[in-house]
């Protein structure tokens, strides 16, 4: 059965990878494609960041001597395919290059912020500006956005805790769109906020269901939101509503929807979307979408 509409209509890929049946070793809430289509999964595991190919087949696992397993969560490639992932247990992001090389550690391991805000406490998302700029969502322990030169200095930090313009419930992820403006997904608000690279409040989206993360597409200029309460939607930048399945329902049996939640997402060079699911017990499931020409 078809899942979504219009001119971004897909078909569900059945068990791509073996991870649409639950995956043995916990749920999987970051998934992101490098240049080569190579799918990166980041799951609560043994062996929390695992490569396969876009057929599925199972390439080679990274960062086992330096990733925790019970709390990955976010992740985000780069041009130069350098991968980035937040590792919330250890309140560290780590940049590998595209060997599967640790190149770059913000934090220090299993020690949070020594003060309130301070970076990091249980950090949630990665994001890069178009300088290189290392954007991170501060948001389980701290309600906060971090702003990182390139090397690694911290330059600013803005957001507390709360629901006005610039404040979090959670600040769940983060983003940057073509014009250097942040997204950060603020989970329990139901929202989206956006700033500018100084951290300015500049806007915000309300009324979804618990957004979890988004992908910003650079050549279609849509937005793609994987939510919480079981949907995918699809909007344009000025928030029309291309496509959508799911629902955000009761729990689906329906190939392609959604028994727990929706939490990463990312889209292939093809149009392809890629979702990890949470909230299935201790278990997980990755799904792909495969566009309809």
């Amino acid at each position: 059965m078809p899942l979504g509409q219009g001119t971004h209509t897909y078909d569900h890929a059945g068990n791509w990878g073996g991870l649409v049946d639950d995956y043995h070793e916990g749920w999987i809430p970051g998934v992101a494609c490098d240049s080569k289509d190579r799918v990166f999964v980041y799951s609560r595991s043994q062996k929390p960041l695992n490569v396969y190919d876009r057929d599925g087949n199972f390439l080679e696992t990274w960062g086992e001597d330096v990733l925790e397993p019970n709390l990955a969560h976010g992740i985000i490639i780069d041009k130069d395919d350098n991968v980035f992932v937040t590792d919330a247990t250890s309140h560290c992001v780590h940049k590998f290059d595209p060997a599967g090389n640790v190149i770059l550690t913000l934090g220090s391991p299993g020690q949070p912020g020594a003060n309130d805000g301070e970076p990091f406490n249980r950090p949630t998302d990665i994001a890069l500006d178009s300088e290189g700029n290392i954007f991170v969502s501060d948001g389980y322990g701290n309600a906060r956005i971090h702003k990182y030169s390139p090397d690694g200095k911290l330059l600013l930090s803005w957001g507390d805790r709360g629901d006005k313009p610039g404040e979090f419930s959670i600040s769940h992820s983060v983003r940057i769109d073509k014009e250097d403006r942040v997204w950060s997904c603020d989970r329990e608000n139901c929202r989206l906020q956006i700033f500018d690279g100084l951290g300015n409040f500049l806007d915000e989206w309300t009324g979804l269901l618990r957004p979890n993360n988004i992908f910003l597409h650079p050549d279609e200029d849509l937005i793609y939101i994987a939510e919480l309460g079981r949907r995918i939607s699809i909007f344009t930048m000025d928030r029309k509503l291309v496509s959508s399945w799911g629902g955000g329902g009761e729990p689906s049996e329906t190939p392609g929807e959604f028994l727990g939640g929706a939490h990463g997402i990312w889209v292939d060079s093809r149009g392809d979307i890629y979702a990890g699911e949470v909230e299935l017990g201790e278990e997980g499931r990755l799904h792909k979408y495969i566009k309809r020409q």
